[in-house]
């Protein structure tokens, strides 16, 4: 049986169609292809950049939004500037949460346009490739053993802490 699955798989060639992601066999039953699956071991590399972008942005933008609080606060700097008491103080996150977008961004892009950034990038993705994932089944399983253990320990750790503190009551007294 697996032998034919192999010579199946051998003599079988797939004609991609990038603009209606889909991938057709030679006998033309179009195959099941989702829209992350041409990326691979990518697509986590990639949202990690974005998770990091997001980051830069959020902590680039408080700090912003502190300093210019900061700022607008002290005298001698908004005789200097009268423009840091233009906009009311609730409305200062949005500005400094938009320029910290635009710094993350930057900082991304130009994080994956360095030669050396974007091989540490592959090697990452190639490493991911070679991981073998656990199957849905298999993490649920694991999931129900350690909720039902934890449960099960739960329980006999309260019973002996009840037990144990009768006991010492009978032996030192109320």
């Amino acid at each position: 049986m697996a032998d034919v699955d192999e010579k199946k798989a051998e003599d079988a060639i797939e004609i991609a169609d990038p603009g209606a992601n889909r991938v057709i066999d030679v006998d033309g039953t179009e195959l099941d292809a989702g829209l992350a699956e041409p990326l691979g071991a990518d697509k986590y590399v990639l949202a990690a950049f974005f998770g990091l972008g997001i980051g830069i942005a959020f902590l680039t933008g408080k700090l912003l939004a502190a300093g210019w609080g900061m700022l607008a606060e002290w005298p001698a700097a908004v005789r200097k500037v009268p423009q840091l008491l233009r906009y009311a103080e609730d409305e200062r996150p949005t500005y400094t949460m938009l320029v910290g977008a635009v710094i993350g961004l930057a900082v991304v892009l130009v994080c994956l346009r360095r030669e050396g950034v974007r091989r540490w990038a592959d090697d990452v993705a190639l490493e991911l490739s070679k991981v073998t994932w656990p199957k849905k089944e298999t993490v649920t399983n694991g999931t129900i053993v350690v909720i039902a253990a934890g449960l099960f320990a739960t329980v006999y750790i309260g019973l002996l802490d009840r037990l144990w503190g009768f006991v010492t009551t009978l032996v030192y007294g109320a």
